[in-house]
């Protein structure tokens, strides 16, 4: 049995230490208040976007923290408390975003045209799946911020049971500020139409000069047919150019060798959200001119799923 005197200073321990435990963690509190408050300030007049967890997208300037929340001055409902459990991520807008007080977010279909690639690549853990026509149905994901791995199938011969698909991979990097390069292969084949057949594709290298909004590429590419390989390149020229935040306008132009060389052109409207672009565009050459003056119809859309 523990005598009186004992307890007496087991109990003046326990309060000593009870009383450096809450000392601590003010002090912790303390420092901590004060991080986030020179944090806070910081950022303070800064443009922030704001994602919350039903998936709104919020836009403002930031003005500090709230009881339980944030506060943001946004330009079309004022000023606007979002709670800290609502909000899902946040990041700061880049200044050189901004065009005439408009905020223009990045490009979410950077790295292709309308099927053919330019030398941008996703980032790394990006990932985007393109539909074109409804039946053509492609997923790429960023491997690292330099490659690209891609592919796809075609939904009709998939019904029929015998499916197409092609693969795209890609890889890519930067030589100066305006100037990028890179290259990769498209390669096509069906499961069960023909053992013998080794496909087909291109392998090629590009040349993009500009910006993720405005740029032009320059594809240069050998095709293959079931092992035998074209002695005269495939030549690609394509071009990007965004009008608005919204809009961009799209080229896309084919050269293939076959008795000199047969030309296929393009040009059309890229609508654009945060997330998502589609593509209304035409393609044309001198035959499909003759029939069609504008052009067959060529619609595509790109859903990207950020990282």
């Amino acid at each position: 049995m523990l005598s009186l005197h004992a307890v007496a200073r087991r109990t003046r321990v326990m309060r000593f230490v009870l009383l450096f435990c809450l000392l601590t963690a003010a002090t912790s509190a303390s420092v901590h208040a004060q991080t986030d408050t020179t944090l806070t300030q910081s950022v303070i007049g800064k443009r922030w976007i704001v994602e919350t967890r039903d998936g709104s997208v919020i836009q403002g300037v930031f003005l500090g923290q709230a009881e339980g929340g944030i506060r943001l001055m946004t330009d079309s409902a004022g000023e606007l408390v979002i709670p800290h459990a609502q909000i899902k991520s946040t990041r700061i807008v880049d200044d050189s975003r901004m065009r005439n007080g408009e905020y223009w977010f990045e490009n979410p279909n950077a790295t292709r045209y309308l099927f053919s690639p330019s030398a941008f690549s996703l980032k790394k853990g990006e990932a985007y799946y393109q539909n074109t026509y409804l039946v053509l149905n492609s997923f790429n994901i960023g491997i690292t911020d330099n490659i690209t791995m891609g592919g796809g199938i075609e939904l009709i011969s998939t019904f029929t049971g015998n499916p197409a698909f092609y693969l795209t991979p890609k890889a890519t990097f930067q030589i100066s500020e305006k100037w990028r390069a890179g290259g990769g292969i498209l390669y096509a084949n069906a499961i069960g139409v023909d053992e013998d057949f080794s496909g087909l594709g291109v392998g090629y290298g590009i040349a993009t000069y500009g910006n993720r909004d405005n740029n032009a590429t320059l594809g240069i590419g050998y095709g293959f047919v079931d092992g035998e390989i074209s002695s005269k390149p495939v030549i690609t020229l394509s071009g990007m150019k965004r009008a608005s935040r919204r809009i961009a306008f799209v080229t896309e132009n084919w050269f293939v060798p076959a008795d000199g060389y047969y030309g296929v052109l393009s040009y059309g409207i890229r609508f654009m959200g945060e997330r998502i672009t589609v593509d209304l565009a035409f393609l044309n050459n001198r035959e499909i001119a003759s029939e069609i003056a504008i052009g067959v119809p060529y619609v595509d859309f790109v859903i990207n799923f950020g990282k």
